[in-house]
């Protein structure tokens, strides 16, 4: 069976869970159908004119962008607005277009944890608190034979991550009692006949999206017709996401030789830099995009510079007056590096799961140049 459009999608929103998106943003499908065929994927930034011209000259059955092509609802469709010709044109090509944006940008895995990556920083965290998993615990009553499959299935579907340890779970040996009433099949046992099994008490825990996946992958390794089990939701929160990160630089640097890294890593053809550029920097912040409106939540205390795009004039003030360095390596430049990030994602999982699927990158032409 060809692969389909669900299929990508569902390999994107387990890695970019669609609920990390901000309330104002507009992710997912944007056009085409879940159930049409894709063989050849490519990744833009954005659907500019000459990114719709190489996906339709390369045969491309799906587009995948970072910023949405639909922050707004249309009112009508002209096909002669440039919108409108685009809209027109992957319509006429049978072309998919789908975005992960916020979401990208605050996923564990996301932009911003792989710039700071890119930056080579250690003992990355996220910079913010902008949403927290709500984790549960998934208690399930196993016999001795089988708890080493069903704790593996329950591991493999996501549960049992503790910080940086994954497949945690506990369990305690008891007696488990049943009886198989008229009509059921028992694994163990007779029908009308009282049962009682040595039985394992295997708990782990699971945050919120991964839960249903979870069950699921209990019920199917479960030899019981009936699986008793319990689900609890609890206090204790999980993976915090941010659309930003902090984290330390290997050896303190002064803060125009940052610069000179920030403008050869991400490939800028220049920076703005506010600051004292011979002031020795160590602790830096990254936030992919426009990170301005963040720089009031940031305190010098976690990071000395912070590195993002588009800063204005009065928030760039504002962030001197409290300490803060800023270096401005524009939005398009920080944000770009997504192309190789979901398409290097869409190979390696492809492949895990036997699709058979090209993937091309879509360079846009940089907005501005440098005279």
């Amino acid at each position: 069976m060809a692969n389909q459009v669900k299929d990508i999608v569902a390999i994107l929103e387990h890695h970019y869970p669609p609920y990390l998106a901000s309330s104002w943003d507009n992710c997912g499908l944007q056009l085409g159908s879940y159930s049409a065929p894709v063989k050849k994927v490519g990744v833009a930034l954005e659907l500019e004119p000459e990114v719709v011209e190489a996906a339709i000259g390369s045969g491309v059955d799906m587009i995948i962008t970072h910023h949405p092509l639909f922050f707004q609802g249309l009112k009508r469709l002209e096909a002669d607005t440039p919108q409108g010709k685009t809209i027109y044109k992957l319509i006429n090509a049978g072309i998919s277009v789908y975005s992960a944006h916020t979401n990208l940008d605050a996923a564990s895995q996301g932009l911003n944890q792989h710039l700071a990556e890119m930056l080579q920083l250690q003992d990355i965290k996220p910079l913010t608190t902008d949403k927290q998993d709500e984790l549960y615990k998934v208690v399930v009553y196993v016999p001795f034979d089988h708890v080493k499959a069903v704790q593996t299935a329950m591991a493999e579907a996501g549960a049992g991550h503790i910080g940086k340890y994954s497949a945690c779970s506990f369990r305690t040996p008891g007696i488990g009692s049943f009886c198989p009433e008229e009509g059921s099949q028992p694994f163990i046992g007779s029908v009308g006949i009282l049962e009682e099994v040595e039985e394992y008490r295997l708990e782990t825990v699971i945050e919120h999206n991964g839960l249903q996946r979870v069950l699921q992958a209990m019920h199917s390794a479960h030899p019981y017709e009936e699986v008793a089990y319990d689900v609890y939701r609890l206090v204790n929160g999980g993976r915090i996401y941010s659309m930003g990160r902090k984290g330390k630089l290997p050896q303190p640097c002064s803060l125009e030789s940052l610069a000179e890294r920030v403008k050869t890593v991400f490939y800028c053809p220049g920076v703005r830099v506010a600051g004292n550029r011979r002031q020795m920097i160590q602790r830096v912040a990254v936030i992919s995009g426009s990170g301005g409106s963040v720089l009031t939540k940031i305190d010098p205390q976690q990071a000395e510079v912070v590195i993002t795009g588009d800063v204005k004039y009065h928030e760039a003030q504002e962030a001197r007056l409290k300490g803060l360095n800023i270096i401005d390596a524009g939005h398009q430049e920080l944000e770009r590096t997504m192309i190789t990030l979901v398409s290097d994602l869409l190979v390696h999982e492809s492949r895990r799961h036997g699709f058979s699927l090209e993937v091309i990158k879509l360079n846009t032409k940089p907005c501005f140049s440098i005279l």
